[in-house]
């Protein structure tokens, strides 16, 4: 896994690291001979810089270019300067390196290479003049553009911004933070690289989850084995309004193509004659209906239940009398591991906490922006400026394990945290979260730890997701092509066989 660091964590890091011994001006000497060897530099290269720490990397980087025999010009947003950027900046100076006063009138089309340096990962709020129009230059200028520790302008923690840079490439320093990843992130940096320059983080870290680190969930499977070895799933959800939810997770072979051993899909009876004949591998398990959505039969769960190590309840099942009670007996009785999404989140949001926190069951939330709204209160511009506080904070009052859905998806039990980074624009269409809970709800069902196999599913669904976009392109891929890419998906994840 890769280590990622909220921005107060790097910037105590960074000061403890100072206090034990390695000066700042090293540092920054450090941190600029990383990204100079990180970037093929096509010259001229335009090095756009503001007046803290980031732009004496960039000093440092000018530097470089100047020894190894690469044009390069110094644009400064004002005549300020830290401490060791000031020593660096002279260096430059020295060297004859062009520095000219950011005015409007720069043509910032005649650089092939552009470093911004203008902003670091502390920056927060709204990017003004004269910072704006530099900026925007910047995005019109056609250049190849190095974002140096972060996109100036993105927030370093959540990845949200009114304006910033758009680069081809962003080089973080130290460690990467959480706003290489969220929200905006993936439409902001098409490439993005981390360059280590031994600072020790000191307070807790979360984890970006890698292929590798999924390789043992998904082993050859021995000759010795039956399907009860890879456990029985339970997917409750549809109804009459609803079909196409609970086919997707179900008769879609989600949660077969991800290595459930038998699933049973649980469907009000008015659906039976829809599901059925499309059903293989999976077995049908009706239950009681109004005609419309199921009604609640103690004796039926049980029975559903009884062998049963993972459900998924709530795609498609609708928010009525009969699904609010199917859960509530669910919380209370089932003690496997229990996946609530889509219509069961609107349920469950209306439930006492103390059930949710008392549940048997070991719990699963996987919530989008506006499920998560509801069950936490907060509006969603404030879960989106503050994601991950937000989402450990709900694991941990509710005992439950959260997948917040995004551009990266966000696992967490409120202790330990990691984010998976695959998936792709395309998969913002309908179904798209159904078929992750058939993927969940399979994974969980031979994973042993739950928050592991909680970010596996994100993974292999984000990843099956891309392989689709791939296929079809983000406007026209459908939720049905992610789970086509399913099986592709976990060999890139697995120990060949």
């Amino acid at each position: 896994m890769i280590r990622i660091l909220s921005v107060d964590n790097m910037r105590k890091s960074d000061a403890a690291a100072i206090a034990a011994g390695t000066p700042g001006r090293e540092l920054m000497f450090r941190a600029g001979q990383r990204i100079f060897e990180s970037v093929k530099w096509k010259p001229p290269v335009g090095i756009l810089c503001g007046s803290g720490n980031n732009a004496g990397d960039g000093y440092v980087i000018a530097k470089l270019l100047r020894d190894a025999g690469i044009a390069c010009d110094l644009i400064l947003l004002s005549e300020k300067f830290s401490e060791d950027g000031a020593y660096y900046y002279n260096l430059c100076r020295e060297a004859g390196i062009p520095s000219l006063l950011w005015n409007p009138a720069i043509d910032l089309t005649k650089y092939k290479t552009i470093a911004d340096c203008l902003f670091g990962t502390g920056f927060r709020g709204e990017v003004r003049s004269p910072a704006r129009e530099a900026i925007e230059a910047v995005n019109q200028s056609g250049a190849y553009v190095v974002a140096v520790d972060i996109n100036s302008g993105l927030n370093g923690d959540s990845g949200m911004a009114e304006l910033c840079v758009r680069s081809d490439l962003t080089v973080s320093v130290g460690d990467f933070q959480p706003g290489h990843f969220l929200n905006m992130a993936k439409d902001v940096m098409k490439e993005k690289i981390n360059c280590d320059i031994g600072i020790e983080p000191v307070d807790r870290t979360v984890s970006l989850v890698e292929a590798a680190d999924l390789a043992g969930l998904f082993l050859p499977r021995k000759n010795f084995s039956n399907k009860g070895t890879y456990g029985y799933t339970a997917l409750i959800g549809g109804s009459k309004r609803y079909s196409g939810a609970i086919r997707l997770a179900g008769m879609a072979n989600a949660a077969m193509r991800a290595g459930a051993g038998v699933v049973k899909l649980a469907v009000p009876d008015v659906l039976f004659s829809v599901v059925a004949p499309a059903v293989l591998e999976s077995t049908v398990f009706p239950l009681s209906d109004n005609g419309e959505e199921i009604t609640f039969s103690e004796k039926e769960l049980a029975e559903l239940t009884a062998n049963v190590k993972t459900a998924a309840f709530g795609m498609g099942i609708g928010t009525g009398e009969g699904a609010a009670e199917a859960l509530k007996w669910l919380l209370t009785h089932f003690t496997g591991r229990l996946i609530v999404d889509a219509d069961g989140l609107t349920l469950l949001s209306r439930m006492d906490r103390e059930k949710i926190r008392n549940a048997a069951c070991t719990l699963i939330l996987t919530p989008h922006l506006k499920e998560f709204s509801r069950l936490t209160g907060l509006s969603v511009t404030e879960i989106q400026h503050s994601p991950l506080p937000a989402a450990e904070a709900c694991a941990k009052e509710t005992g439950t394990i959260l997948l917040l859905k995004g551009p990266a998806t966000i696992i967490t039990d409120g202790e330990t945290t990691c984010l998976t980074d695959t998936g792709c624009a395309g998969m913002a269409t309908a179904g798209s979260g159904d078929v992750l809970s058939g993927i969940l709800a399979a994974i969980l069902g031979y994973a042993p730890d739950p928050l592991l196999g909680t970010a596996a599913a994100a993974w292999i669904n984000g990843k099956a997701g891309e392989l689709a976009q791939q296929k079809y392109g983000s406007v026209s891929m459908v939720a049905r092509d992610t789970v086509a890419s399913i099986a592709e998906a976990i060999r890139s994840a697995s120990v060949t066989e």
